[in-house]
């Protein structure tokens, strides 16, 4: 199959979690889950060049994340041409804006946007089930990151509905200094729900706001069922949180497994005014201030 495309530029969209419950258990040990995903303005760009010759390779604008296929772009890339185009190769360059490890699908956002960016370099040879299914492969997060907008993921995150658009706002992200495991974080929830009870999303009640507009009704439900205990691991989620919230955040919410905390706003004065106190207060590389993105 040979390419439409030499060169191609796509985009790799940062997502948080408005709501995260954890349902139960799998015999294969991943967790059953049930999450209210959206994705955001703010993005990652992957310049991809197809080569005559196979094999990948990967520069990225960040230097500490590997470059072989360790990454997830890398191995993207690799997982679509020996399905699709065997006899091609393909340079990738990545430029990073979604900070690493932050609950923010950054490494799943870009194996997404390279299957997405090859499918198109090379005519659309994969459905978008089958793109799904390889993404799949890659992690539980890239079919959504494929799909973007907002929509209910379930199963280990493969089973996807699109959901009307979330009502338009501002959104802050402040990442703390400290990071968190996932792995750690799972192994926690386990532990800790042997013993206490934790707070659990209102799904019905979000899926009703969506359906009607309702801003309120959306932010006044955000819930993380990880985030008590990712906490544990980072208190510093706790004091971003309160402070969101002071400087007039409508809702709350540290973001997938963590440790990222978002902030919503409804007016662009508010959410930049908050900003502007993150940036004062030691946080300016760890700051974005980003919106909802809808397909």
């Amino acid at each position: 199959m040979k390419p439409v495309l030499q060169n191609h530029t796509v985009f790799a969209y940062a997502k948080i979690n408005l709501s995260l419950d954890i349902l139960g258990t799998r015999p294969d040990g991943y967790h059953e889950v049930q999450m209210l995903m959206q994705s955001l303005t703010l993005h990652d760009t992957i310049t991809l060049r197809v080569q005559p010759a196979p094999g990948v390779s990967l520069s990225c604008s960040e230097l500490s994340l590997p470059t072989d296929e360790r990454n997830l772009a890398y191995r993207a890339a690799s997982l679509f041409l020996s399905a699709y185009a065997p006899s091609y190769g393909v340079e990738l360059h990545l430029e990073k804006k979604i900070p690493s490890a932050a609950g923010l699908a950054g490494g799943s956002s870009d194996a997404a946007a390279v299957l997405r960016g090859l499918n198109e370099m090379f005519g659309f040879p994969a459905s978008d089930a089958a793109l799904s299914s390889l993404g799949l492969q890659l992690g539980a997060d890239v079919p959504y990151c494929l799909l973007l907008g907002t929509a209910l993921s379930e199963g280990i995150g493969e089973r996807l509905t699109p959901l009307p658009a979330a009502p338009a706002c501002y959104c802050l992200l402040v990442k703390p200094a400290a990071g968190a495991s996932t792995k750690q974080v799972y192994t926690d929830y386990d532990a800790l729900t042997q013993t206490t009870e934790i707070p659990r999303p209102d799904t019905e009640g979000l899926l009703d706001a969506l359906s009607t507009g309702d801003y309120a009704g959306l932010t006044s439900r955000l819930c993380n069922v990880l985030e008590p205990v990712t906490l544990r691991l980072v208190p510093e989620i706790a004091d971003l949180k309160e402070t969101l919230y002071s400087l007039g955040a409508d809702g709350a919410l540290m973001s997938g497994s963590g440790p990222t905390v978002f902030g919503l706003f409804s007016t662009e004065t508010a959410a930049k005014n908050a900003k502007a106190h993150f940036l004062r207060t030691g946080y300016a590389p760890r700051t974005f201030l980003t919106e909802f993105y809808q397909r």
